[in-house]
């Protein structure tokens, strides 16, 4: 099998453009970086669907929720990164549980690990199971035994324990808005699984697409920068950070890296140079690799504060600039505070956080951070974000993007010259359709979820200008 998948891979490499061109030229065999990379492709492979396969469901179990192998692979193994895309989901697999199937209860005692085998020369991709953590993937050539240091505690199953009874679903305002046409490719050929509106603090719609519930997290994706803004904003407030200081990147004091601030960071102005548009970070991502290895050591090559070039590696360095302050204050103190009960910001396998990508969370948590923003940073009655910091997030402060609808403040989209939007409206976006929009001035929050394939997309500025004028009625 893993033959097969390896010789497909190399077909592909060295398969023709058209039948034009095999009648004209010969095809060149597949040389030893071809076949290197067709290797490097095939273990990229695996751990994307080892680490997809454990935080889906094991996240969702921790919420009382279900997902299975089969709808992981019909929605998050659907449609990604070409190169991966097909042969992620031929890959063999295994889920792993802490123990046997209950036969009294029919409970299983949680998740322990998902391991994925890719070549016959190779140990699988594993990816690690840990409550109240979420998953991570372990490096390539890791076998399971060398992680169990990093357990705490034994697997339980939180599932058996936890309530998925949510105040946000009493909390429905009079005036519900209708948004099934986001789910019938009015707004684009993007495949939408949640959409959550609130309006003045109550649920004004709702509805998700099969297989999935108020309790089903899904990868935030790039949404978990705006989640990074929103943990510095508390440190801010706390007194613990300021976005002024140097994100300490660089050897040493005379490293000309070190003039980068956080706020440079978060506004993607480091002038680091990035490998692909995008920065995509697989081997952090996907290989194994840590934060510390892969974010933090690229070289500059634009003044800081001059270039927009967008990076998941600059939302890194800027959460690694306030690390020291996770041992009293976690993210996930953050998340309890808000109610935000059913996320998990995942780590790399040395336990840093992943605040680029790596967060599992659903609509109605993501609707309680935009929640948090229209109430100006302040949280029953508790300021949890310095009082100008929406103001901050929002305001085109740095270098903009070039060629963009979307303007770009400290690490939120900006729709201010979206037509139909008002020019308040700032937004967290995410590959694959994750939108959290805030309108301050109308006082909405509009969150869609997605797994949009590559090459589709939702049109969230139509979106929401639609779901504004429905307001209005």
């Amino acid at each position: 099998m893993k033959r097969l998948i390896l010789a497909s891979v190399l077909a592909a490499i060295t398969a023709p453009a058209s039948s034009a061109h095999a009648q004209s030229r010969s095809v060149s065999p597949p040389t030893a970086q071809d076949q290197l990379d067709a290797r490097y492709d095939l273990a990229l492979a695996a751990g994307y669907k080892a680490l997809m396969l454990c935080s889906a469901i094991g996240n969702a179990e921790a919420n009382g929720a279900l997902r299975t192998p089969e709808s992981v692979h019909a929605w998050e193994l659907t449609g990604i990164y070409p190169a991966l895309d097909p042969i992620v989901r031929d890959l063999e697999y295994d889920v792993f549980w802490a123990a046997p199937l209950d036969e009294d209860s029919g409970q299983r005692p949680g998740l322990d690990h998902v391991a994925v085998t890719w070549a016959e020369d190779a140990p699988p991709r594993w990816a690690v199971y840990r409550e109240g953590k979420g998953c991570f993937v372990a490096p390539m050539g890791a076998t399971p035994p060398d992680w169990n240091f990093l357990r705490t505690e034994a697997p339980s199953n939180p599932a058996m324990e936890r309530t998925t009874s949510d105040p946000m679903a009493a909390n429905i305002a009079q005036k519900r808005v209708d948004v099934s046409a986001a789910f019938t490719g009015a707004y684009g050929e993007g495949r939408t699984t949640a959409v959550t509106v609130l309006h003045r603090g109550k649920l004004a719609g709702e509805q998700y697409a099969d297989g999935f519930y108020a309790t089903t997290p899904q990868r935030t994706w790039s949404v978990a920068k705006s989640i990074a803004a929103t943990v510095i904003g508390a440190a801010v407030q706390r007194g613990e950070a300021e976005v002024t200081a140097s994100a300490g990147l660089g050897a040493d004091d005379i490293d000309p890296r070190r003039a980068i601030t956080i706020d440079h960071a978060l506004r993607m102005a480091t002038g680091r140079y990035s490998d692909t548009r995008g920065n995509r970070t697989d081997p952090l991502y996907w290989g194994g690799t840590t934060v510390e290895e892969r974010a933090q050591n690229w070289p500059l090559i634009d003044a800081p504060g001059t270039i927009y070039r967008y990076a998941n590696n600059d939302t890194l360095a800027a959460i690694m600039a306030i690390d020291e302050t996770f041992e009293d204050h976690p993210p996930a103190d953050l998340f309890e505070k808000l109610g935000m009960t059913n996320t998990v910001a995942e780590t790399d396998w040395r336990g840093n956080y992943v605040l680029s990508s790596q967060v599992w969370s659903t609509a109605r948590d993501l609707a309680r951070l935009g929640q948090l923003y229209l109430q100006d940073g302040v949280w029953e009655g508790e300021r949890i974000l310095p009082e100008d910091w929406r103001d901050y997030v929002s305001s085109p402060a740095g270098p903009q993007p070039e060629g963009s609808a979307f303007g770009y403040g400290a690490a939120w989209w900006l729709m201010n010259q979206s037509e139909g939007v008002p020019s308040d409206t700032f937004a967290a976006f995410g590959n694959r359709g994750q939108y959290v929009v805030v309108v301050p001035s109308r006082e909405v929050v509009i969150v869609r979820r997605g797994e949009n394939m590559v090459g589709t997309r939702f049109d969230i500025a139509a979106f929401t200008r639609d779901v504004l004028k429905s307001l209005e009625n």
